[in-house]
């Protein structure tokens, strides 16, 4: 396994992948951590390196993320969220074939393990309202905020 730390305006994001694949992106990792990168991990920081200066809206990197048939489900369906929109849990269940799913589905968004490629962020309450995000929620409002500055150029 191999990983790579990049500095972000949201703070210090740990890459890990396997040989081929990223498989986790970790918040508020600590700078300290040592570092064994890869082609994979380098690609990965250079794709999050142009997201976060707004000259890429689309992530190009082979995944490969742990989960349960209903996560990967559910994991699928965020990366059709477009970049500066938003959705809601209920949206995901619906477009998942499973309307009555929307904790599940809530579930399984706060266990996608490949943060910012796999656009959770993007899901909200279906009152509009922000609800939780493994990076907190001044994350989420940053990266929201980000996509929206970004989406209107």
């Amino acid at each position: 396994m191999s990983n790579q730390l990049i500095n972000t305006p949201i703070g210090w994001l740990n890459v890990l992948a396997s040989d081929d694949a990223i498989i986790a992106i970790e918040f508020s990792a600590d700078p300290e951590t040592q570092q064994q990168p890869s082609e994979v991990t380098e690609r990965c920081c250079q794709q999050l390196a142009e997201y976060f200066t707004g000259q890429r809206e689309h992530f190009d990197i082979e995944l490969d993320m742990a989960g349960t048939a209903f996560q990967k489900t559910v994991w699928q369906a965020l990366n059709g969220i477009d970049y500066g929109e938003t959705c809601s849990y209920g949206d995901i269940a619906n477009h998942i074939g499973n309307p009555k799913a929307v904790r599940a589905v809530g579930a399984a968004n706060g266990k996608n393990p490949v943060p910012i490629i796999v656009p959770c962020h993007r899901v909200i309450g279906s009152s509009g309202k922000l609800t939780g995000y493994a990076g907190g929620l001044d994350i989420k409002v940053w990266l929201l905020e980000h996509e929206k500055q970004h989406f209107a150029k």
